[in-house]
This record gives structure tokens, C-alpha cells and sequence, in this order.
């Protein structure tokens, strides 16, 4: 009697349920509570003993409201162009002012600008604008030159061992920069001088030299300014280049200049003469002066002359044509030892003296300009 109560009220419910569904019906094969609808089944099966029929449900299915969401559009962001930037053409560096060339323009434009506000700091050392006036000037002291000859014209290091085989020759070259360093010329050059000397006594070779004694060199190449020292450098360039080069010499301007003695104005001088390398301008002393006095070359960020050669160099390079860097060194050394001499410049045979801003400037004091002093006054005392 029980379990036929338990049906019913399983009916019952399932009546109820379906009266509460609306829309529209959508029937399901599915029965309703599949959970009471099993019990009852294994309820009749244990009581009777026989499997009976279970009873199946069918219900509407209730819409389910169906949200569908559209996806956002993916933005792909488009790869930017990778865009090659090649080197500026070598006839893009013009030296005018305030004007860039609008390639080097395009690159900045285009180059990011790195975090933190950092300054990139280009590697390329920005042009110079040339001197007023100063190819009028190059061309008035070419004229003078020709007219008038100088020491440098038949001396120099270019004549040192020209007779000797080329790694011969070379080392020749670099001994004879070495000694014409504070030193004039007819002393290093000359038929009697001291490179001539070292010819003679078979001394103008690396080997050589490394076998002879110091105080012979010493000896041989007197009176050259700073003998003593010149002597013992000599004995050490030669012991480096049997070690390192075979007898011959360093083929790039770092390595000479890692040579005792040598200073960047020989080892321009060197790389110019003995391997036909230009690697910047020979800078002595006549044309660390002209250059001073001509008014083309200043100290760094300053208008100021210029403190040393190596500045006069550094200052020359960036607005002289490179085709200019070999020729300037002779024709200036030229100049300076026949009119623009380092005392009392001869202004008055000077070609170019109204373009020369210190033209007349270091003229030789009048003899009325000095001071007299009586006898027995000892030194004149400032009052």
C-alpha cells in the first residue's frame, strides 16, 4: 500500500512541474528526476519481485537565453619597417655653417630617442667652418715659396736612407724623425749631419744599432738636441723592431706611437713618409705657429690660440682638405724658416700680411722704445 502512495506523489509532483513551465514546449527525452523515478522502480522490484515498466516523464525544456559574445576585434599591430640606414656619402660632409647635410637630418629624425632623456653623442666629430680668406692666403705663400728656396726643400726626413732597400728605408725614416726633433736641420741632414754619419758607419739599421754600444751612437750623432736620451731610445726602437717586426718598422700610427720617443707630430710624419698612409696632419713648430698667427686653429670650445701642436693638429683637421694634410707641413716648415720666422717675422716681404690678423704685431722694439740705464744703477725697479 505504501509504495502505491509513493507513486502518487511522485506523479503529483511531476503534474506541477509542468504546469509551471511556459513557452513553448520543447520536449526532452530526458526523464525528471531520475533519482526518485529509480527508487520507485527498485521500489516495485523488491516488492513484487518482478521488474516492472518504469514511468517516464517528459517535460518542456526551458529556453535558455543564449548570450552569444561577439569577440573583439584582434589589432594586430602591423610590424613596423625595419628600415636600413646606410652611411652618409663622404661628399655630404660640406663644411658650411649651421648646414647639415639632409641625410645626417633623416637619421636623427628617424633614430629613437633612448629612455631617461640620455644624449646620444654622434662619433663623427662635426666639420669646422674654414678661415676667412684662407685659400687666398695658401695660394699668396705657395708663391713665395716658389720664389725662394728653404732648408726643408733639400732636407728632411723623405731624403733619410733613399739609396737603402724599402724596410731599410723605412727604418732610415723613423730614425731620422727622431733626431730632427728640436733639432734644425742643416744638424740632422746635412752631407756631415748625423744621419749621413750613421750611413757611414753602417749604424742606420735595427740590427746594427742593437749590436753597437750607446756611447758610440752617442758619439756618431752629436750635437742633436737631447744626444743622450735620443741615444738610448734608439737602442730600445731597435730592440722592437728585431722582435716584433723583422727589422722593419710598425705599420700603424697606435703602434709607433707606443715606440719610446715617439710623438704623434713623428708618427704622422713616419705613416706619411715610409708607408704613404695619411693618417692626419705633421704638426711641428713653424706650423703650430703660422697656424696661430694666420688665426686658423683655436683651442677647443675657445677662440684662444691654440697651447701645443698636437691642438694646432686636432684644430687644422677639421676644416682643411684632406688633400691639403701632406703638402701643409713643408710648405708651412718652409715658410717659417724664411719669412715667418719664429723672431721678428718678416712682415714687410710678406705676400699676405694684409690678410694676417697679427701682421706687424711682433716687429723688433725701436731703439727709442728702450729703457737707458746709467752707470752704476744696477737693474731698473718698478715704481
Amino acid at each position: 500500500m505504501s509504495h502505491i502512495l509513493l507513486k502518487s506523489c511522485t506523479l503529483a509532483l511531476a503534474a506541477a512541474h509542468i504546469t509551471m513551465s511556459r513557452g513553448r514546449a520543447a520536449f526532452s527525452s530526458k526523464p525528471i528526476l531520475p533519482t526518485l523515478q529509480s527508487k520507485t522502480s527498485a521500489h516495485e522490484e523488491s516488492s513484487n519481485g518482478v521488474s516492472g515498466s518504469g514511468v517516464r516523464v517528459f517535460v518542456r525544456k526551458k529556453r535558455v537565453k543564449m548570450e552569444v559574445e561577439t569577440p573583439e576585434k584582434e589589432i594586430k599591430a602591423e610590424p613596423q619597417e625595419l628600415k636600413v640606414r646606410e652611411l652618409p656619402d663622404i661628399e655630404e660632409f660640406t663644411y658650411r655653417k649651421g648646414k647639415r647635410s639632409s641625410h645626417l637630418r633623416k637619421l636623427e629624425s628617424t633614430s629613437n630617442e633612448p629612455s631617461g632623456g640620455t644624449e646620444i653623442i654622434s662619433p663623427i666629430r662635426p666639420a669646422a667652418e674654414p678661415p676667412a680668406n684662407w685659400e687666398k692666403v695658401l695660394e699668396g705663400i705657395r708663391k713665395m715659396r716658389s720664389s725662394e728656396d728653404a732648408p726643408v726643400d733639400s732636407m728632411g726626413c723623405e731624403k733619410a736612407g733613399s739609396s737603402l732597400p724599402p724596410k731599410e728605408r723605412r727604418f732610415a725614416v723613423l730614425v731620422s724623425s727622431l733626431l730632427s726633433s728640436q733639432t734644425k736641420d742643416n744638424v740632422t741632414h746635412v752631407n756631415a749631419g748625423a744621419i749621413q754619419r750613421l750611413l757611414q758607419k753602417g749604424l742606420l739599421v735595427a740590427d746594427s744599432i742593437d749590436k753597437a754600444d750607446e756611447e758610440t751612437i752617442k758619439s756618431v750623432i752629436y750635437p742633436v738636441g737631447f744626444y743622450s736620451r735620443k741615444a738610448t731610445n734608439l737602442k730600445k726602437i731597435a730592440k722592437i723592431c728585431l722582435t716584433k717586426y723583422d727589422g722593419d718598422i710598425p705599420s700603424s700610427l697606435e703602434e709607433l706611437l707606443l715606440l719610446p720617443g715617439i710623438g704623434p707630430k713623428m708618427a704622422h710624419l713616419v705613416m706619411n713618409v715610409a708607408w704613404d698612409n695619411v693618417q692626419g696632419i705633421c704638426v711641428d713648430t713653424h706650423v703650430h705657429r703660422i697656424c696661430n698667427r694666420l688665426g686658423w686653429v683655436s683651442g677647443k670650445g675657445t677662440k684662444q690660440k691654440t697651447s701645443s701642436p698636437e691642438q694646432t693638429r686636432e684644430s687644422l683637421q677639421l676644416w682643411l682638405p684632406k688633400e691639403e694634410w701632406v703638402p701643409i707641413n713643408p710648405l708651412l716648415v718652409g715658410f717659417g724658416q724664411t719669412i715667418c720666422t719664429p723672431l721678428r717675422p718678416r712682415c714687410e716681404m710678406c705676400g699676405v700680411s694684409d690678410l694676417c690678423p697679427s701682421a706687424f704685431k711682433e716687429a723688433s722694439p725701436s731703439p727709442s722704445s728702450k729703457k737707458t740705464r746709467k752707470p752704476g744703477t744696477g737693474r731698473d725697479k718698478k715704481l
